[in-house]
This record gives structure tokens, sequence and C-alpha cells, in this order.
């Protein structure tokens, strides 16, 4: 069952990262486009958030994004 979705517009208000790093972080696989409405992208609002703090926590451990998104693959 799908979750609330949310849109990138969103995604800016709610957890202040940028249009570009939403398009960054889709395009390495690390947030997942759940649905598109016409050109908008929709998201599941929960797994956006355990992705975005899982991806903060491990960039303050010092661990590049390129091994976090290996890292957040084998856990998929």
């Amino acid at each position: 069952m799908a979750g609330i979705m949310i849109s990138p517009e969103a995604i800016i208000k709610r957890f202040n990262i940028s249009y570009q790093t939403i398009n960054y972080y889709t395009n390495l696989g690390l947030l997942v486009v759940r649905r598109k409405q016409g050109n908008s992208r929709l998201y599941d609002s929960e797994e956006v958030k355990k992705s975005l703090v899982k991806i903060t926590e491990m960039k303050n451990q010092g661990y590049s994004l390129k091994l976090i998104c290996d890292m957040m693959r084998k856990q998929a």
C-alpha cells in the first residue's frame, strides 16, 4: 500500500533541500519516483524522509555520496 505522495516542491519546503539535490538524488537512485502525474513526479513521503535522514547521517559520518549510494542499494 502506497503512503502519502509528495511532490518535489513539497520536499523542498519540508526538508529544506534544493530542486537540484532532489534531481541528483533521484538520478542516483537515492530517491525513487513512485508515480507521475502529468509532468510532475511524486515520491512516497515516508520513503523520502527515511532516505534523507540516512543520507544525512552517513554524510556526517564522512561517507562519500558514491559509497552512500552503494550501501543504500544493498539495503534495498
